[in-house]
């Protein structure tokens, strides 16, 4: 789908004018949306506009890896938002040029529909032009990063505080997982940061220069949310070093209770032994009272071996 808006210089709004009336003399400047176009649609890109045949190779092949390229007659942009609920990441093209800002993502975007929205509802263009729509997307985009990060640190306090009384490997798995999330979240957020900076550091971008506190908000909200991700992946690790240390000692405890009945056994074991080897000629064994003085004496045994262990703490 091809949409269209565009504003006049009576400061007038006209949304879905056919693309050959765009670059009519009294349109000050246009927006054209490709949202999930078709084929057709994308030559679009070749054959109405004359983008670069490089920056169209790239809008078809998905995923490109943020970044800013210059052209002689335009600029190109690749940005990358976030599926809340996935957390896989959404490429937004954007084309700027003189007196145009021109969008193509293959899946719908919230952040790309609120501006469009928003900008629908306007009735002063004054302050509206191709690089404040470029500065609102950015935005957007960069700020639908927050409730992620903040769902994610909500998780890795259930996790380590367990009210649910989860299982060991229940929680370890649940943990893997978020910190999966979080490298997800610092693959995309990272080269964002680094796109901005190479914007905000252009000299060839009159329109972000003229806006440079702007987009340098957007610079700071990305460095918070890059924070926020390695705190959390440092509160993952010290958690998950937790579990395994209490893991490691929960099996030393029983280790250790093994190790003392063992022990315990060790002796009973060699007088049973010995009694056992069935020798024809054992005085012991024509006793009358025999049998019960060893059990007396295996009791004993096992008695004074339990007290002194427990002396020495090892039932602490």
């Amino acid at each position: 789908m091809i949409r269209t808006i565009a504003i006049t210089k009576d400061q007038q709004l006209h949304k879905d004018l056919p693309l050959d009336k765009l670059s009519e003399e009294g349109i000050m400047w246009y927006w054209v949306d490709f949202s999930e176009p078709t084929p057709s649609e994308t030559q679009k890109l070749d054959t109405v506009f004359q983008f670069h045949p490089l920056a169209i190779e790239d809008c078809i092949h998905n995923l490109q890896r943020p970044k800013l390229d210059y052209y002689d007659e335009h600029t190109f942009f690749v940005m990358h938002a976030l599926n809340a609920k996935t957390l896989e990441k959404e490429e937004v093209d954007l084309f700027n040029g003189d007196g145009y800002i021109v969008t193509y993502h293959k899946q719908v975007c919230p952040e790309l529909e609120q501006v469009w929205n928003r900008l629908l509802r306007e009735r002063s263009f004054n302050v509206w032009d191709e690089f404040h729509v470029l500065h609102q997307i950015f935005d957007k985009v960069v700020d639908n990063y927050f409730p992620i990060v903040y769902a994610i640190e909500d998780h890795i306090n259930d996790i380590e505080d367990n009210t649910k009384e989860l299982s060991m490997e229940t929680l370890l798995e649940q943990l893997f997982d978020t910190r999966a999330d979080l490298l997800t979240m610092r693959q995309t957020v990272h080269p964002m940061r680094d796109l901005m900076y190479r914007i905000l550091s252009s000299h060839r971008l009159d329109g972000v220069r003229e806006r440079k506190e702007y987009f340098s908000d957007i610079y700071d909200h990305l460095l918070k949310v890059s924070e926020l991700i390695e705190s959390n992946r440092e509160m993952t690790q010290d958690i998950r070093d937790s579990y395994m240390s209490l893991n490691s000692h929960e099996t030393n405890r029983t280790m250790q209770i093994l190790t003392v009945i063992s022990t315990i056994f060790m002796p009973l074991t060699f007088i049973v032994g010995v009694y056992g080897m069935n020798f024809s000629y054992m005085p012991e064994l024509d006793e009358r009272y025999a049998y019960f003085v060893v059990l007396f004496i295996m009791f004993v045994i096992a008695i004074i071996m339990f007290l002194w262990f427990k002396r020495k703490g090892w039932f602490d």
